[in-house]
């Protein structure tokens, strides 16, 4: 199967798609994440259940490449981090005098959590800690180093503090295996994959957040929240960690037709199971969540969808 694109059975078997045929492109992030086999699975969806239109998943650079593709249109639909689209839609932080006006939101689709890993035998025991060391913040353009950036600072630490690297979360969880680096950072739905596989490789371990060091991410970065990472969930993690998390959106151009925008959304939520199994992750993928946790607006035909439903939409996700 070509990496880049997940179809089902039945579009394989079509003789030739209509005419009018929607190609839909999703960009997602790195494969060893869960926008991949998220935003793949919801191709498969799409291919399934939506006539005429054609889906695929690209692997991109995640959220912050992900925001400039949706607003030349060299995306359809994007999963962003919260703090990422929130920022573009506004124009602050990365995204200053270079304001995305144009983003829309579909949905939140799960939570991120801020990983913090480092092996078993480090010294490694804070965010203080990680003072001259290497470290790697996330990959260039990625909501991770987002994240890792606004939780540092926020709790007076700099790059300077450290000699950090850019890498992506294969090549993080390779580095740290290999001894190349001391700890690295994921912002991704947990379980995630690459930590899973250093997990069965190494022992490691994940580094827990003080409620000083969440309140003070917390009063730079709204859209954080506190999150458990459960006991188990990696081997060898015998206790819960307390971390950060933040959610993933699926932006979309405010371009986007208003019947499209509706039949995707009615989509996500109609088959949320089929997600679920793909990803745990979607377990989160309910209309609550996305109500509570969506940094913009709504697209008006996600905004139909919802008033459809009855949900209660607050007022600062209307367009």
């Amino acid at each position: 199967m070509n990496a880049l694109k997940y179809a089902t059975a039945a579009t394989l078997l079509a003789v030739a798609l209509p005419a009018s045929a929607q190609q839909l492109s999703i960009a997602t992030g790195g494969t060893g994440g869960v926008y991949y086999p998220i935003g793949g699975g919801f191709a498969e969806m799409i291919n399934e259940h939506i006539e005429g239109a054609d889906a695929t998943a690209e692997v991109t650079g995640a959220s912050v490449e992900n925001m400039g593709l949706i607003m030349r249109g060299d995306a359809d639909l994007a999963l962003v981090l919260a703090d990422t689209a929130y920022q573009a839609y506004n124009g602050s932080g990365d995204f200053e005098e270079r304001q995305i006006e144009n983003a829309r939101a579909l949905a939140s689709v799960y939570p991120n959590a801020v990983q913090l890993v480092t092996l078993a035998e480090s010294d490694i025991e804070s965010l203080a800690d990680l003072e001259g060391k290497r470290v790697s913040v996330g990959a260039p353009g990625s909501g991770t180093e987002l994240n890792a950036r606004a939780l540092l600072e926020s709790n007076g630490i700099s790059y300077e503090d450290f000699t950090s690297q850019r890498l992506n979360f294969n090549e993080t969880a390779d580095a740290i295996r290999d001894g190349d680096i001391d700890a690295g950072f994921w912002s991704v739905g947990p379980p995630t994959s690459s930590i899973l596989n250093l997990a069965a490789t190494r022992d490691i371990r994940l580094i827990g957040f003080s409620d000083e060091e969440i309140a003070n991410a917390r009063e730079d970065e709204p859209v954080f929240a506190r999150y458990e990472l459960a006991a188990g969930m990696y081997d060898g993690m015998d206790e819960a960690v307390q971390t950060i998390g933040i959610p993933n959106v699926l932006v979309v151009n405010s371009d986007m037709d208003e019947e499209l925008a509706y039949q995707l959304t009615k989509l996500l939520f109609e088959n949320t199971d089929e997600l679920i199994a793909v990803h745990p992750a979607a377990n989160d993928t309910t209309v609550e969540f996305t109500m509570e946790s969506t940094p913009i607006p709504l697209h008006p035909g996600a905004l139909r969808y919802f008033e459809e439903i009855d949900a209660d939409i607050p007022d600062r996700l209307q367009p």
